[in-house]
């Protein structure tokens, strides 16, 4: 329970810092900003362990989860930019 609590808390932080670092409108409020810094700790993960830098039993640490995050919100910048201009 209390690790599930600890993993919403650090999504928050890396998705708020995530959202200060990407200049442009964002989507959504804190619980976007919550799933974003998750999602990015989730793909900071896979891309730390493709490039052999966690084992399989580690997960990614926060920079590597705003790493993730600023990629998510990159993407996110991208398909709208896009979509705006069709």
């Amino acid at each position: 329970m209390f690790h599930l609590i600890g993993v919403a808390v650090i999504g928050l932080v890396v998705g708020a810092l995530a959202k200060l670092i990407m200049p442009g409108k964002d989507p959504g409020g804190i619980f976007i900003t919550m799933a974003l810094g998750i999602a990015g700790a989730f793909l900071g993960t896979y891309i730390g362990r493709a490039v052999g830098h966690y084992g399989p039993d580690q997960s990614a640490g926060f920079l590597m989860s705003l790493l993730g995050a600023l990629i998510l919100l990159a993407i996110y910048h991208f398909i709208r930019r896009r979509s705006a201009t069709t």
